[in-house]
């Protein structure tokens, strides 16, 4: 049993976040409103869109992901369908916050030229919502069948025509030096479209695959009213994992929030949103070891082999540890470089890089987190995941990050300081509950999970010589 490398590389270069990418671009236009509106953007198209679709279709981690395992193949197809069609109704309302979502942002003391900059950056990234809901079911079906070479061409493909097109599109002061390059002058707009015209080209060359490819014949029949049916059935996971996902993600958002109440915000704003996002560059690989283990453990519970099951948990805690090493010492030695790599403001510069061992420390607790959480999602405890992520940031984490922040004076070091807290008290809770998960038993609720959904499953055909770890 192993958990398969391709699945992790490829997870981690689809997580090579277009927005990073669009921040970066937009970071070197030379203006610290820009880029501080643009951090501020996507930090509440992320709490308040991208977010939870993410959590909605990770829903199919558990039940594509054992229906699979469980050889009910067309279940598969259906399944997905049903996310595809629930997180494209959850986008219309979704669409009208980030229409107006500069009021929004005054009534949570935002600094109106940032909030003015934001809401434009939102307006003309409402058409990659749908898209991205779309593209989050697609990656999911995808992955639950072990299908990974398709989407590194089709990632790494994306990935080079949104640096062109950020280029094209936001980078004024650069195009006038490149006399082939086609000089638009959109700034924050521009970095807006290109993530919008990504993700929708990367939709449309999956789909194509997916449709005319002949690996689909037994999980894709086509659109099926099927997917209509059994819709609480779905909610019934699909809700909790949204969750689960939300209270977690949402916080790293309310610290930008906090950020902003502190002195100086166009300049705190921005430092935190840059250390986020170098968390959330390295955070890539261990959520590629977290989905790589979610399918592999979800694969085995619905196949009946709790021992297999167990197994690709040991597997997946020891890459999470190797992750966390690898990490923790590649940030501490380009500790001056991740500055300059965001911004050409030597304010920004400097305050970034004396936050760099928090970024390094929260990177290495983090690789263990996200991996947990997969295990989770595998097992289909999202419930249970809500809750330990409702208790270990909104209980512990946020109220430590405003007392060292505003209390005691340690402004954008206290908010990190607080998230690392939380992510200690997250690690310790999924694994205690990991450690005593009795396997047997979870296999027995994959066969009851996938039965329920109208095919027929043998509960008792599990892995007799299996041992309860």
């Amino acid at each position: 049993m192993k958990i398969g490398k391709k699945e992790i590389i490829e997870e981690s270069k689809k997580q090579l976040c277009l927005q990073i990418i669009s921040l970066m671009f937009v970071g070197h236009l030379d203006h610290e409103l820009l880029l501080a509106g643009a951090s501020l953007a996507i930090s509440f198209v992320n709490v308040t869109g991208f977010n939870v679709l993410m959590g909605m279709s990770s829903a199919l981690d558990t039940f594509c992901g054992q229906a699979y395992g469980a050889q009910q193949y067309h279940m598969v197809g259906i399944y997905t369908q049903r996310a595809m069609l629930a997180t494209t109704i959850v986008s219309i309302p979704l669409s009208f916050i980030w229409a107006y979502l500069k009021p929004i942002l005054i009534i949570l003391h935002q600094d109106k030229t940032i909030a003015t900059q934001a809401q434009l950056f939102a307006r003309y990234s409402i058409p990659s919502l749908s898209a991205n809901g779309l593209l989050r079911c697609i990656i999911k079906f995808l992955q639950t069948q072990n299908i990974v070479f398709p989407m590194v061409l089709a990632n790494g493909f994306i990935s080079l025509i949104h640096v062109i097109l950020c280029w094209v599109l936001d980078l004024q002061k650069m195009t006038r030096h490149w006399a082939l390059v086609i000089k638009f002058g959109l700034g924050i707009k521009g970095a807006a479209i290109a993530i919008c015209i990504s993700n929708w080209l990367n939709v449309v060359i999956l789909a194509l695959y997916i449709k005319f490819s002949s690996s689909f014949k037994r999980t894709w029949v086509g659109l099926s009213m099927e997917s209509l049916h059994d819709i609480p059935q779905f909610l019934k996971l699909a809700l909790p994992s949204t969750v689960m996902v939300c209270l977690e993600s949402w916080t790293f958002e309310i610290m930008v929030l906090l950020s902003g109440a502190l002195p100086n915000p166009k300049l705190q704003t921005s430092v935190l949103s840059i250390c986020i996002n170098v968390s959330g560059m390295f955070w890539m690989i261990p959520f590629g070891v977290s989905v790589a283990g979610s399918t592999r453990i979800s694969n085995e519970l619905g196949a009946g082999c709790p021992n297999a099951a167990y197994l690709a948990v040991i597997v997946t805690l020891f890459m999470a540890f190797t992750c966390g090493i690898l990490e923790f010492s590649f940030i501490m030695s380009a500790w001056k470089l991740w500055g300059k790599a965001f911004s050409n403001v030597h304010e920004v510069v400097t305050y970034v890089t004396s936050m760099i061992p928090i970024v390094a420390t929260s990177a290495f607790v983090d690789s263990f987190q996200t991996p947990l959480q997969g295990v989770a999602r595998g097992c289909g405890w999202q419930k249970l995941g809500a809750f330990v992520n409702l208790g270990a940031y909104y209980l512990v984490g946020i109220p430590i990050s405003v007392v060292l922040a505003f209390v005691f004076n340690m402004k954008g070091q206290g908010l990190l300081l607080g998230l690392l807290t939380a992510l200690i008290v997250q690690v310790m809770c999924f694994l205690i509950v990991t450690l005593r998960t009795n396997w047997e038993k979870e296999a027995n609720k994959a066969a009851i999970r996938v039965a329920g959904s109208g095919v027929q499953v043998n509960a008792l055909s599990l892995d007799q010589n299996a041992a309860t770890p």
